[in-house]
């Protein structure tokens, strides 16, 4: 029996090619056509398939359905139940074939809306709804790494040390204040408002009305404090719960983030910040940060390639206790240059002027956060080994007053963020004038990072160089979510070290240590 409820969704109904089973032991085609139809029945909204010339029907509950494409015209729903009504509910699976394209995308478009208008188990809160059913975070982001996620920025330490950031904090503070027209009377959106800083900060500017949206339980905390500032309290709402799943009842005329991470990717909370964008920014709204850039130059470091390097000597002893580590040795080696370095390292240390890849939040596309491809092309200003890749990041705040730039730049102030580097397996030999090519090709995974794989090359040197020969090219594949955090290291390192007390730890030192003191000479020569 139909029973009015949540859903805002007209019943729609579509007739298939064909429906095959995959639960069914014949799993045949059906033989008369199906009529699949989207509709909300006793609370529970559902896609019922049902074929015309027979009363039997099943239907899938959207709150648990998934849906995957195997071509233009044919489609896999699974879901995790039956029937609802069934306690011993098991998984059921259809192949659904549809006649033309446009009906299959059309299915896809109604299933979308659909499955995010299942509201399954809600609670409302004061001018805003948290739906708590499958979104489109949780389908691409492992349930493992949300919860670690959201638990670390749930944590008053670690808001904290965000705050504490005064470059990063008081950048936020006078981008908002240095452009209070565009908050004063508005209503404002903060997506992922940890502590309610900037909720405040907006609110301090004039804002209408703020809603701040927070995941983690930091949401309390934010209410405890905002409710500690009762001038500003009365005009901002906290909203526990996931952008991708929180009902706002308005549209806002301003989003304020805080959404980068190290190589202003990590965490992927950018995609969440452009999903806020498309559900709740008014057309012309304004947008706090606007724009981000990764810039990149390659640099050379022969103490930190020589560190890294270092680590994996401990598999190098054929006698630990009897036993011979060196079988372990290569993949230690790879381990360790599979991390990206994060830590504060002088400019000088770059051979060639940066570059820079722009991320337009205003225009960007969920979609094109998932793989992000950067060709690379430098040309060396020193003669030196080049051993991999430095990157960094600012965005601007493109108020309607002033624009405002925030920078990660090396030789700028320190942040929290400090820069990343990521360490070539080889270094490539380079004269002053030559080329560096190459390609930075950034890949999302599901723990909320990217897998970055590094190539860079360089390119004939000298007479003939027209050409365009390739002379040395190196590469190196690292996870963002694994860094090596060395802002603890000492940063200066002595030239000679004390033999260790194992032979075989020599073989990297006193092979290396010799070009060093060679690129320490060149470098007081050069500076």
């Amino acid at each position: 029996m139909e029973a009015p409820c949540m859903n805002r969704l007209k019943q729609k109904e579509f007739t298939l090619a064909s429906l095959t089973d995959l639960t069914s032991s014949s799993s045949s085609p059906s033989s008369s056509p199906v009529v699949a139809t989207f509709s909300c029945v006793d609370e529970v909204t559902e896609l019922r398939f049902q074929e015309s010339e027979s009363a039997d029907s099943f239907s899938f509950d959207l709150s648990s359905a998934q849906l995957f494409k195997l071509g233009p015209l044919q489609l896999v729903c699974v879901c995790d139940s039956s029937n609802s009504t069934k306690e011993n509910s098991f998984s059921r699976g259809v192949v659904i074939k549809f006649r033309d394209e446009k009906e299959s995308k059309d299915f896809c478009d109604s299933f979308e809306e659909w499955t995010k208008d299942a509201v399954t188990k809600g609670s409302c809160l004061p001018n805003g709804t948290v739906s708590y059913s499958s979104s489109k975070f949780d389908n691409k982001i492992e349930a493992a790494s949300a919860k670690m996620y959201f638990h670390y920025y749930g944590q008053l330490l670690h808001q904290q040390n965000m705050l504490q950031d005064y470059v990063r904090t008081g950048t936020y503070h006078a981008a908002v204040m240095e452009n209070r027209s565009d908050f004063s009377g508005r209503v404002v959106v903060d997506v992922g408002a940890g502590s309610g800083i900037l909720s405040m900060f907006a609110a301090l500017a004039g804002a209408k009305h703020v809603y701040a949206v927070e995941a983690s339980e930091m949401a309390d905390y934010a209410r405890k404090l905002i409710a500690g500032n009762p001038l500003l309290a009365e005009r901002i709402t906290v909203i526990k719960g996931k952008i991708e799943d929180v009902e706002l009842p308005e549209k806002a005329d301003v989003l304020i983030s805080e959404p980068m991470g190290t190589l202003l990717v990590n965490e992927r909370m950018l995609e969440t910040y452009v999903i806020a964008r498309d559900r709740f920014l008014s057309p012309n709204g304004k947008m706090f940060p606007t724009v981000g850039r990764i810039h990149m130059a390659p640099f050379a470091d022969e103490f930190l390639f020589i560190e890294m390097a270092n680590k994996a000597l401990f598999w190098q002893q054929q006698n630990y206790y009897g036993v011979d580590l060196t079988p372990l040795y290569g993949s230690a080696h790879q381990g360790y240059f599979s991390q990206p370095v994060v830590d504060a390292f002088d400019p000088r240390l770059l051979v060639a002027p940066s570059m820079f890849h722009v991320i337009d939040f205003t225009k960007m596309k969920e979609e094109q956060f998932y793989e992000i491809d950067v060709p690379l092309k430098f040309t060396a200003s020193v003669c030196t080994r080049v051993h991999g890749l430095a990157c960094w990041f600012d965005v601007l705040f493109d108020g309607s007053t002033v624009q405002r730039w925030f920078t990660t730049a090396p030789g700028a102030p320190t942040t929290h963020w400090y820069q990343i580097r990521c360490v070539l397996l080889q270094p490539i030999h380079v004269m002053a004038g030559q080329e560096i090519t190459g390609r930075l090709h950034l890949v999302a995974h599901s723990a909320q990072s990217y897998t970055i794989n590094l190539n860079l090359s360089a390119k004939m040197w000298g007479p003939g160089a027209n050409q365009g020969g390739i002379l040395q090219t190196s590469s190196c594949k690292l996870d963002l979510k694994e860094p090596y955090y060395r802002m603890s290291q000492p940063q200066v390192y002595p030239v000679a070290q004390e033999p260790p007390a194992q032979p075989q730890d020599l073989q990297i030192q006193s092979d290396d240590l010799e070009e060093v003191e060679l690129l320490q000479q060149n470098t007081n020569a050069q500076f």
